[in-house]
Parts: structure tokens; C-alpha cells; sequence
């Protein structure tokens, strides 16, 4: 048994469905909406009665009305292919007043594949350090969970980001529509993270951000001299807080609207984590949010 993995939080959680924003284009059947038609419960529309179309879907209660043949177009329902894209780039190893980054991103990714796989959807894997590395193709397999967690616990993170890259890159590599999940501290050029997700968004995944910040790198509260060192290049700095803590909070307010912004722009679902948050909680509120938007 890995130690991310809560079985007991799976199990209150696993009343609550994944869910996708957007209509999806899986290759079985399943619940989630196609951009396609097909024959199942939902009404979508009428169209026009062409030669060839199945007779047993004319709408004779509009033909009688109307004099003209009308078919009933219904939703055609279809799986759900989520890829949850891991940062395993140095600062995800960072441990302040919360738990490792990579740790945390270890027991969201882990949960939401549990939960979509025993839905009968499929759950893949990339990670990414300063290229896109390594990569677990998605599967409905209850026994390909084993090598997703398996993954998951060896990841040793290190060296410069390579998230975006990853991003394009993933763009490109999927050919349907997918559930595309980020878990990162994105530390990159907001405008570069822009571009990335817009990428993803042309071709049209569902988008959905867990941005992973330490508490003491959101609050910045220290009382002495501290020796500051970038987990990704090495390089080190030593500073005075008090000095620079107004500096840093303007720095990061402003890093974190930009953030928040790309995300708006590409409709991707963002949301700003500290490792010292309750996962339930978390994992929950994520769950019942895009529940309610996918019923609008």
C-alpha cells in the first residue's frame, strides 16, 4: 500500500462522479458527453429526415403537425480520458510549513485516477521535469492503477522546470479530447503558461489547474536572516525578510493574478493550493464544482 493513497477517504469520495466540463470523444461507451450524436436518453435536437436515416427515429408526432419528416437527434454518450501532468522540477521538493510539494501533487493525482478508473474511465500520466520524461498511457484497467501509483512513488524530483514544453507537447501528442490536469508550482513565465494552456484549449481538452504553493511561500513570514536557495538551478541567496517581505508579497500578488488570469482566459479550472490543506475538503469541493457546471 502506498502511503498517498487513503482508501477510506476513496471510499467517502466515491459517490461524487469526474466529471468533464466539456463534451468528451471517448472509444467505448460511457456517461459523459460526445460532441458527437447518438441513442442515448438525452433529446439534443431535430434535424431535417435525409434519405438513409434510420425510419424508427422519424418523430411522427412532428409529422403530423408539420407534414415533413423530422429525426430526434439525442447526446451521444462517451468515456473519459483524463492525463494528469506532474511538475517533477526541484522546487517541488520544497518542504516549509506544509508537506512536500511533490507529495501532495503525488495524493491528488492518485486519488483522481482511482476515482476515475473505478468509473470505468481511463487515467494516464506524464511527468516532467526539464522535458516531458516520462509518460503512463491512459487506461480503464483497474490493475494499470498499480503502475500509475508505482510511478508516482519512485518520482525524485530535480533540475529546471519543463512544464511547458510538456504542455505543447501534450497538446500536440493527444488526439481526442481529454480531462488535462495540472499539478505544479508553476514557476515559469505566466505569459509562456498562456500560450501552453491556450494549446491545450484549441484542442478543446477540459483544463484543470491545482497550483501547489508551500504556506511559508504564500505568507513569506520569517523572523531572522535565512539563506534562500533555488531548488532548481542552486543558486543561493542570503537575505534579511523584513528587508525584502514587502517586495516579495507585491512579487507574488502579481505573479499570482497573471496565473489566474491565463487560467480565465483559457476556461481552464485553476485553483491556488497550500500543502497544509485538508485533501477531503479539496478533493470534494473539486469534484462537486464541476458536477454543478457540467448540469448547466
Amino acid at each position: 500500500m502506498h502511503s498517498f493513497i487513503d482508501r477510506d477517504l476513496l471510499s467517502r469520495l466515491g459517490s461524487l462522479p469526474v466529471e468533464s466540463r466539456v463534451p468528451m470523444m471517448g472509444n467505448v461507451a460511457g456517461k459523459h458527453r460526445s460532441p458527437h450524436r447518438g441513442s442515448s436518453v438525452e433529446f439534443a435536437e431535430y434535424r431535417k429526415y435525409v434519405a438513409g436515416d434510420d425510419t424508427r427515429r422519424l418523430d411522427w408526432k412532428v409529422f403530423a403537425r408539420s407534414d415533413r419528416f423530422y429525426i430526434k437527434e439525442f447526446e451521444a454518450d462517451t468515456n473519459l480520458r483524463a492525463y494528469f501532468v506532474v511538475d517533477a522540477s526541484g522546487s517541488m521538493e520544497f518542504e516549509g510549513a506544509g508537506e512536500k510539494k511533490i507529495e501532495f501533487a503525488r495524493k491528488i493525482a492518485a486519488s483522481l485516477s482511482y476515482l476515475l478508473v473505478n468509473q470505468g474511465d481511463a487515467a494516464g500520466l506524464s511527468i516532467c521535469t526539464d522535458k516531458l520524461h516520462l509518460e503512463v498511457p491512459p487506461s480503464r484497467r483497474a490493475a494499470h492503477l498499480e503502475r500509475l501509483f508505482s510511478t508516482l512513488a519512485a518520482l525524485e524530483p530535480e533540475g529546471p522546470t519543463g512544464l511547458l514544453d510538456a504542455l505543447h507537447t501534450i497538446a500536440e501528442k493527444i488526439a481526442q479530447r481529454a480531462l488535462v490536469v495540472i499539478l505544479s508550482d508553476l514557476f515559469t513565465d505566466p505569459a509562456e503558461f498562456g500560450d501552453a494552456l491556450q494549446h491545450l484549449r484549441f484542442r478543446k481538452h477540459d483544463i484543470a489547474v491545482f497550483h501547489l504553493m508551500d504556506p511559508q511561500e504564500v505568507g513569506f513570514e520569517f523572523e531572522r536572516p535565512h539563506r534562500f536557495v533555488d531548488l532548481e538551478d542552486g543558486t543561493a541567496l542570503v537575505a534579511e525578510p523584513s528587508l525584502i517581505a514587502a517586495e516579495y508579497k507585491t512579487a507574488l500578488r502579481e505573479f499570482l493574478t497573471a496565473v489566474r488570469a491565463k487560467c480565465s482566459d483559457a476556461s481552464a479550472d485553476y485553483q491556488l493550493v497550500t500543502t497544509d490543506t485538508p485533501l477531503e475538503p479539496l478533493l470534494r469541493e473539486f469534484l462537486t464544482a464541476r458536477l454543478s457546471k457540467t448540469k448547466k
